[in-house]
């Protein structure tokens, strides 16, 4: 068994995913003409899969662990590939949500098996290496969302429309599934009864969040909006606490809670649930800022993209020797460069498409270097047996993270345009996403002080015994 087949039949599924999650954004005029479909039912188009993504993640990464991560995967695949052609499928708004939502639980089975497998199989001289191709993997899925989502749309392939940018999955997830059968090695996993009820506390309780969040801004935030999020507070405490109890009776819940003691990791998910926030929501107004503001079409506003993933790709893979030789400090420059790209989106004042290319530069190069040395750093110190439901835990951030930014600041870009105004609107969620990214950075060079007092007091110990 070779690392180097299993890695791009496992990114492959990574990149479907993400570029899913984004291609939709350039297709939503298609959806309103073609479908259509009103506001309420596009923000389910896009955020239905994106609900269904985050709250099955810790659950898939927990059937991983049990039932065994090539099993999982393989199964994830195929039942994405399956959602993936019902989308295409679809003739009414209804149809399309509901295979979204189908489409997301699959991801949700896929996803987590990627990192668990990379972090329980391959050795650790090459484990670092291949996060950061996943890095790399996922932030170009995440761009060619736009730049290939908006290619698609304008070429009209076979006639096909808008339906294409789901047809596409087809043949790929087919290809995956035969390499996965043939490359993917089984992993031993310890086979137990799944903790239902957490897994439906937790898929309640996100729920709660994400659905209020999705909804509430074209919705006007009526009343149930705010029910629902005062409601998940309780939800989320017991199913909490359910966790601990069927713990302390020898059970295994559906979330190790083991894991939220390793510092490490519980500061990587804080960390990587704010990145995404910022990078989620930033994508997500720039592309109304392109289509709307600027006037382009799917295609052109897409292809701005280009350079910031050309960038993003580059500075991923140098992130990792960087780091190795110059420590977490190469994170923290990574983060500034990201901030100084927010800040020259923030002063801006109608300067118009090369002011946003050049920011949009500065924003790949820098989270190039931050994004695979956080997903790094977070998985570190995460046993063998646990990376399954810690790939899941992760992934749920990342994409909580992603959804809640997109919905919140997404609702404050949509108030500060009133009027058309996009400038201002942009103005405005740039300023929220640099906050983001400065809290990143702050929480990076906090962990890289104790690290580095940790490696003081250890040196000194042993200058004492010796």
């Amino acid at each position: 068994m070779k690392s180097g087949r299993m890695l791009p039949v496992l990114l492959s599924a990574w990149f479907m995913a993400q570029f899913d999650f984004f291609v939709v954004n350039v297709a939503a005029p298609a959806f309103q003409r073609e479908l259509d479909a009103g506001p309420a039912a596009l923000e389910l188009i896009v955020g239905g899969y994106a609900f269904t993504y985050a709250s099955g993640m810790i659950t898939g990464g927990r059937l991983g662990d049990r039932y065994g991560y090539r099993r999982l995967f393989v199964a994830g695949v195929a039942a994405f590939t399956i959602a993936s052609l019902l989308c295409g499928l679809a003739v009414n708004p209804v149809q399309l949500v509901i295979a979204r939502l189908l489409q997301g639980l699959a991801g949700a089975a896929m996803v987590p098996q990627v990192l668990a497998m990379i972090s329980a199989v391959f050795p650790p001289g090459e484990r670092a290496r291949a996060i950061g191709w996943y890095g790399v993997a996922g932030g170009l899925g995440s761009i060619a969302g736009q730049v290939l989502g908006g290619l698609l749309l304008t070429a009209n392939l076979f006639g096909l429309g808008w339906r294409v940018i789901f047809l596409i999955s087809l043949p790929i997830g087919l290809v995956v599934i035969a390499l996965a059968m043939r490359v993917l090695p089984k992993v031993a996993h310890r086979p137990a009864k799944l903790d239902l009820l957490g897994a439906a506390g937790l898929a309640i309780g996100l729920a709660l969040i994400l659905v209020p969040l999705g909804l509430g801004n074209s919705a006007g935030w009526p009343a149930w909006t705010w029910i629902c999020l005062a409601a998940s507070v309780p939800v989320l405490a017991l199913t909490v606490r359910w966790q601990y109890v069927l713990g302390a009776r020898g059970g295994q819940p559906v979330l190790d809670l083991a894991l939220l003691k390793v510092r490490s990791y519980l500061a990587g998910v804080g960390a990587i649930a704010a990145f995404m926030a910022y990078f989620a929501s930033f994508m997500f107004t720039l592309t109304l800022l392109l289509q709307g503001g600027e006037g382009l079409d799917a295609f052109h506003a897409g292809l701005a993209f280009a350079p910031m993933g050309v960038l993003f790709s580059v500075t991923s893979l140098l992130g990792t020797r960087l780091v190795r030789r110059y420590g977490l400090r190469i994170v923290i420059l990574g983060g500034l460069i990201s901030a100084s790209g927010l800040t020259l989106v923030a002063v801006a004042d109608g300067a118009g498409l090369p002011w946003i290319m050049a920011a949009l530069m500065l924003v790949g190069a820098g989270n190039g270097l931050v994004l695979p040395q956080l997903i790094g750093a977070a998985l570190v110190e995460v046993a063998p047996h646990q990376a399954g439901i810690g790939s899941g835990f992760l992934s749920t951030a990342q994409q909580f993270g992603g959804s809640g930014g997109v919905a919140v600041i997404g609702a404050v870009f949509f108030a500060a345009s009133a009027g058309g105004d996009y400038v201002r609107g942009m103005r405005t969620s740039a300023l929220i996403d640099l906050g983001l990214i400065l809290l990143v950075i702050a929480v990076v060079a906090y962990n890289d002080r104790r690290a580095n007092a940790r490696r003081a007091r250890s040196r000194t110990g042993a200058m004492r015994e010796a």
